[in-house]
């Protein structure tokens, strides 16, 4: 026979939150499916052990909340309040920041006694924890978004565990912004089509590209060094500009501004992606049809 237990937990397991039970100490005793998934932080690296540096705001400061004497008001700035919502800024397993509003709830026995803390939370939906091109005007960006970033923490996960080194390039079309005003939607959807099939021909075995944004795509490659990865982007923007694209009888050409940075042991996979548009952005401004490589949080132009 299922005793109580077991059909509270199994409860708690399907809830699309995460929910964390602390004991006194504010060592985890449960964390659900919704908690891994949103943390990167699976049950067994948590369960009866001091909770991780990075969620400490989110459960350790929680928790003391519950041990205020009755009548005392809440402190400024100590993040979530019991039985209330707030939001606060995590780490996730990966690196990035992420933020999630968080209710706490205060256990106690059937004497009053304290016996733990009850954390609920999920992402705050408006912020995304990694930076993206803009999206919202061209089908399907979202849905390839969501598969280059699973490939993004995948293989970032493996380069911070001593895998092969990697770098991004961040990619978009000078022309698609202003092509889309003068020709259409229709005109811009097919650039960015031509383009990303020529971009295909050139990626190395093991590499993947994917829109990143309404005119921009990003390339996640395993060349060994900056330099390397620099030289494999002038090879695609070379490649771009023999991109012949022709609209209702016009000739159209095309050109791309990249921004390419190498991963690094000492930054976030959020920190990794920024680089690279910055310095995607640092191409463009130059007046496009360029690579800027990202080195050492500064955009310079390679030889």
């Amino acid at each position: 026979m299922t005793d109580r237990t077991e059909l509270l937990e199994a409860a708690l397991e399907i809830l699309p939150e995460g929910i964390a039970l602390l004991g006194v100490g504010s060592g985890a005793m449960f964390w659900n499916q919704a908690a891994e998934a949103i943390t990167g932080y699976a049950s067994m690296e948590l369960l009866g052990r001091p909770i991780p540096a990075a969620l400490e705001l989110l459960l350790l400061d929680s928790a003391l909340h519950g041990e205020r004497q009755p009548g005392m008001g809440p402190q400024p700035g100590m993040g979530p309040q019991p039985g209330h919502g707030a939001l606060v800024r995590l780490r996730h397993k990966l690196g990035h920041e992420l933020q999630a509003m968080a209710r706490v709830f205060v256990l106690r026995d059937s004497l009053g006694v304290r016996i733990g803390s009850a954390v609920v939370f999920h992402p705050a939906e408006s912020l995304d924890a990694l930076p993206h091109g803009e999206t919202g005007e061209s089908e399907g960006v979202e849905a390839s978004q969501t598969e280059v970033e699973d490939r993004l923490e995948t293989v970032f996960a493996d380069f911070t565990s001593g895998g092969l080194p990697f770098g991004v390039l961040w990619i978009t079309v000078d022309q698609a912004r202003d092509l889309r005003k003068t020709h259409g939607a229709k005109a811009c959807a097919g650039i960015l089509e031509k383009v990303e099939r020529t971009l295909v021909h050139g990626l190395r075995p093991g590499e993947e590209i994917g829109r990143w944004g309404d005119y921009e795509f990003l390339v996640v490659s395993h060349e060994r060094t900056p330099e390397m990865l620099a030289a494999h982007a002038q090879t695609l923007a070379g490649m771009a500009r023999t991109a012949e694209f022709r609209w209702w009888g016009d000739r159209i050409s095309l050109t791309v501004s990249i921004g390419a940075a190498q991963a690094e042991m000492d930054e976030t996979l959020a920190q990794l992606l920024d680089r690279a548009q910055q310095a995607m952005v640092t191409s463009m401004q130059e007046g496009g049809n360029r690579v800027t490589l990202a080195q050492g949080g500064q955009a310079c132009l390679p030889s």
